[in-house]
């Protein structure tokens, strides 16, 4: 069962996806960092100075009442809030990723697709009495032996 085992992980797919994953979670802070710290803060100013990490709906109060300046707040008062502003940065960190992600796979399929080739050239005719592929230089035919002009 080890020797199956020790097979399975030296596959070339699973390293292949191993790498990926954490390439993948690098990958993962420098978008969320993207989104946190690039785009969300002129989007809140454009919006009117709203801060989306602490944009929340408060369901059921705490044991302290409300009203609570942040999601942290909130919760150490144990009220339970429905996090709009976390869910709206996530979902900007996916449509990134996605978009990242689309562009990677286009820049590979660019290249790996096949270049424009030269044509062929031809160097065979057909005969004209049996249809066969002949030397374009052939002046008879060596499946029916008639003679090309």
């Amino acid at each position: 069962m080890m020797n199956e085992f020790k097979k399975f992980v030296m596959r070339g797919s699973v390293i292949d996806m191993a790498v990926g994953i954490i390439i993948g979670g690098a990958f993962t802070k420098i978008v969320n960092s993207m989104v946190a710290d690039v785009m969300m803060p002129p989007l809140g100013l454009l919006i009117g100075k709203v801060d989306f990490s602490n944009w929340f709906v408060v369901i059921k109060q705490g044991t302290t009442a409300g009203p609570y300046a942040t999601i942290a707040e909130a919760q150490s008062a144990g009220a339970t809030t429905m996090n709009l502003g976390l869910f709206l940065n996530a979902i900007i960190s996916f449509i990134i990723v996605a978009f990242c992600i689309f562009l990677l796979i286009k820049a590979i399929n660019k290249l790996n697709s096949p270049k424009e080739q030269a044509p062929i050239p031809v160097t065979t005719k057909k005969c004209p009495y049996c249809c066969s592929e002949i030397a374009l230089e052939a002046t008879r035919c060596p499946h029916c032996t008639s003679e090309i002009k």
